[in-house]
């Protein structure tokens, strides 16, 4: 036989010795350990919060809609979208020649009416004295009875003339304030400082105030911005006014902004019979990073804890009620799996499994240095729909299970387990 035939036969007897003797080892030595078949995790410290999540939108905390309360031309713009201006700038400028035609027609009016009273006034004097003539005459029988009487009515109409050319004189005065103000709306001042946001009304165009009035701009301050959020009628009784929230914004970096629940106003929206509420709090703006309209992504702060022992929320059961006896737990029978299984047809049937904890105990499985798994009672602190916080019972660095492996000699049809990845594809046999 050729020599390196041999050395081929030398090869492959070693080779099945060597297989040979792993399979002997592994069914004598190697068999897993109950443990071995469990899903654990390793509780660690951290920082949790249980949250809200709501979809919201950008405006600015003030801002004001600048009109005109005068009909005419706009003559001149005298500002642009982006202009930051202060309060009592000029923004623009309707066409002032009606308006001015009208102030100059009661100032000659009230002119007129000025010499007439001066008028009057020179035939109530003559009047006065006319009256008083024919009083003396009288004490001395020198004129008549009709004569005095005549006196006395002269005196008397040219006062009431007097009187009555003083009023059409006010009346004109209120005319002339009122047409000297529409000459004065002519000229559109800043009411608040701030940016311009928006433009609604263009150089030349004919603006109508007779029926509403028309906007020419707006004006905000985007110092502060108010973000208003969306939440659903099921997630309103979770806040209250004053708790902390924060948001992000698309493009962000992940970066927060924090502010504090302000209002929320009791009126809805329904969308698609969705019954939404708004929610609405403030926060600054000193870049202006922030601008109007934009998405944000806000996140309303139930409750929080910081360096605190977490661990999976699938590693928590319901405590036993009283007196009731609890169940063994061999080989992790009725661990985490089965309680994420229900926890899971929990959250299927609309139920919160984190109810289940609402008197602050629960139950987790331990896993001990030498394999064996024992259960423990632990207090749970803030829990959201991932991890929980335990306040005690549990030190950091121990595991707890959290649900069971497949069997490997499992046939595919029976892998439909929540906890093997390939049961979501629905890949198995009914």
């Amino acid at each position: 036989m050729p020599r390196a035939a041999r050395w081929a036969l030398v090869l492959a007897a070693c080779a099945l010795l060597a297989g040979g003797g792993y399979y002997a080892w592994w069914t004598g030595f190697g068999q897993d350990s109950p443990a071995d078949s469990l899903i654990t995790a390793v509780a660690q410290r951290g920082d949790l919060e249980d949250t809200v999540t709501a979809t919201g939108t950008l405006q600015p905390k003030d801002f004001v809609d600048v009109g005109t309360q005068v009909s005419g031309q706009l003559k001149k713009l005298f500002v642009e979208v982006g202009a930051v201006v202060k309060a009592k700038d000029l923004l623009a400028e309707i066409d002032p020649s009606v308006y001015q035609s009208k102030v100059d027609a009661d100032r000659a009016q009230l002119l007129n009416q000025q010499a007439q009273i001066t008028d009057r006034q020179a035939q109530l004097v003559l009047a006065d004295l006319q009256f008083t003539r024919q009083q003396n005459l009288a004490r001395e029988n020198a004129t008549t009875t009709d004569a005095l009487q005549s006196a006395e009515a002269a005196q008397q109409s040219a006062r009431a003339q007097v009187d009555a050319f003083k009023a059409q004189m006010q009346q004109t005065e209120s005319t002339l304030r009122g047409d000297e103000a529409n000459l004065g709306y002519t000229k559109i001042y800043a009411p608040i400082a701030g940016t311009v946001v928006s433009q609604a009304a263009k150089q030349g165009q004919t603006l109508n105030a007779n029926q509403q009035a028309p906007i020419v701009m707006r004006i905000a301050n985007l110092a502060t911005m108010t973000v208003q959020a969306q939440v659903s009628e099921a997630d309103v009784p979770k806040l209250h006014i004053g708790m902390d929230v924060y948001f992000t914004t698309l493009g962000g970096n992940t970066r927060r902004y924090y502010g504090k629940l302000r209002q929320i106003p009791p009126t809805p929206t329904v969308v698609n019979n969705v019954v939404l509420y708004d929610a609405l709090f403030d926060v600054e703006n000193p870049n202006q990073a922030l601008m109007t309209q934009m998405t944000a992504q806000v996140f309303f702060v139930a409750s929080s804890a910081k360096d605190a022992v977490l661990v999976p929320l699938a590693a928590l059961r319901p405590v036993a009620a009283e007196g009731r006896p609890r169940g063994p737990r061999a080989s992790g029978a009725g661990t985490g799996a089965g309680a994420a299984r229900k926890g899971g047809g929990e959250r299927a049937s609309g139920i919160d499994p984190r109810s289940q904890y609402a008197n602050g105990r629960a139950l987790v499985s331990v896993v001990g240095a030498d394999g064996k798994v024992a259960d423990r009672d632990v207090k749970v602190g803030v829990m959201n729909r991932v991890s929980a916080q335990i306040v005690s019972g549990l030190e950091p660095g121990e595991k707890v299970v959290i649900g069971t492996k497949a069997p490997a000699a499992a046939a595919p049809a029976q892998t439909g387990s929540a906890l093997v990845p390939n049961a979501a594809k629905g890949g198995g046999r009914p």
